[in-house]
């Protein structure tokens, strides 16, 4: 009987520490559990990219203004007044192409005039020649004085300097006549024409009858400052210097090549003029427009970061790094410059690090954190027929 009763004793404190142990074990894993997901609720959620180390391009951001090539300000060269307008205003003409015709019967009729002159002066030049001939004939025989002759051949002189005068004239007259046909010099786009069919102009009028600016190519004109010259000048040995124009209003810019640098900097701004041809074939570059220009000099190895990923602090710029164990830390960087929507980093990253780009207010050093990709950019919208 004793030995049952220690035997159950014994089977009894064996079932207790079993169920003690047990549920030890049951709260170390709710403890572990609890603070799992106490962790979990503490984790910031942010998005993440990666710091990559690439050729970028070296470019200089300024301020353009599209000026063309040849402008030419058309101006009649004889008061008379307008017969016909041959464009339409705005139009595209080609060089050589009819503009105005302009009233010249004034013109013709003193062209006429001159005509006549000739003909009876060449009437009088073969009488006197005649005469010449006669007296010369006459004076070897005596049968007339040499005196005689000599008013005969003075005569056929004379007659002979008025067919040229009237000549000389008469081609003035035929070039009075050219300007009646006023046509296109070069080949561009026509402004409105400034006065219109039966108006009267004038030489000595200020205002041109229209304007032609030659569309393609174009000139695109910005200033850079005098320590960018060096590099542009190497560029422009190289043949790289490459410039894009941005038009405000369309995503495409324009591309062309650097044709020149002014010869001289400005003293009072320190500033130099570079002058971009772009070939413009389509006309999307209108003159007098102000554009935004990219210059890219070359081509650089560098790492760079998406452009919000980079921080401002009163102790300089500095990014967040997310390591392998998802905790955010502070790393001070050291910027260049911006290319289009990245920075490129000179100082602070090697490439291939992961950066915060969105939730940095919530962070702080050591700080938890729950990374997601980058949203996909949101494709444009489509515009209704």
């Amino acid at each position: 009987m004793l030995k049952r009763k220690w035997l159950f004793g014994v089977a009894a404190l064996a079932l207790i520490g079993t169920v003690l142990l047990v549920r030890g074990f049951w709260a170390s894993d709710r403890a572990a559990a609890a603070r799992a997901q106490g962790q979990a609720a503490q984790a910031v959620p942010i998005e993440v990219d990666k710091a990559a180390r690439k050729p970028v391009p070296v470019r200089i951001d300024a301020l353009g203004t599209v000026t063309p090539i040849a402008s030419v300000a058309i101006k009649t060269r004889i008061d008379t007044t307008i017969d016909r307008v041959h464009f339409q205003d705005g139009a595209h003409v080609n060089k050589g192409d009819v503009l105005f015709t302009l009233d010249c019967r004034a013109v013709d009729a003193q062209i006429a005039q001159t005509e006549g002159n000739i003909a009876r002066d060449q009437a009088q030049l073969h009488g006197a020649e005649l005469d010449v001939a006669r007296y010369t004939s006459l004076v070897a025989k005596n049968a007339t004085s040499q005196q005689t002759l000599d008013t005969a051949t003075t005569a056929a002189e004379s007659f002979r300097a008025a067919i040229k005068s009237d000549t000389g004239l008469l081609d003035n007259l035929k070039v009075q006549r050219s300007y009646c046909t006023i046509t296109a010099p070069i080949t561009g786009r026509i402004s409105a024409a400034a006065v219109k069919v039966g108006n009267f102009v004038r030489q000595a009028d200020t205002l041109p009858m229209a304007t032609i600016n030659q569309m393609a190519p174009v000139y695109v004109s910005f200033t850079v400052s005098q320590k960018n010259l060096p590099d542009i000048r190497s560029a422009l040995a190289a043949k790289t210097a490459t410039v894009d124009a941005l038009i405000p209003g369309d995503a495409k810019p324009a591309s062309g090549q650097v044709s020149m640098i002014e010869n001289a900097v400005d003293a009072t701004t320190g500033m130099a003029t570079i002058r971009a041809t772009m070939p413009n074939e389509d006309e999307r570059l209108w003159p007098g427009t102000l554009v935004s220009t990219e210059l890219t000099l070359r081509d650089e190895e560098a790492v760079v970061v998406p452009s919000k990923a980079v921080q401002v602090s009163q102790t300089g710029n500095f990014v967040f790094v997310v390591d392998a164990n998802n905790v955010a830390h502070v790393r001070r960087v050291t910027t260049e410059r911006q290319v289009n929507n990245e920075t490129v980093i000179t100082t602070g990253l090697a490439g291939g690090e992961t950066v915060v780009t969105d939730g940095q207010l919530l962070l702080s050093e050591g700080k938890h954190v729950s990374p997601r990709p980058p949203r996909p950019a949101a494709a444009p919208a489509a515009s209704g027929s």
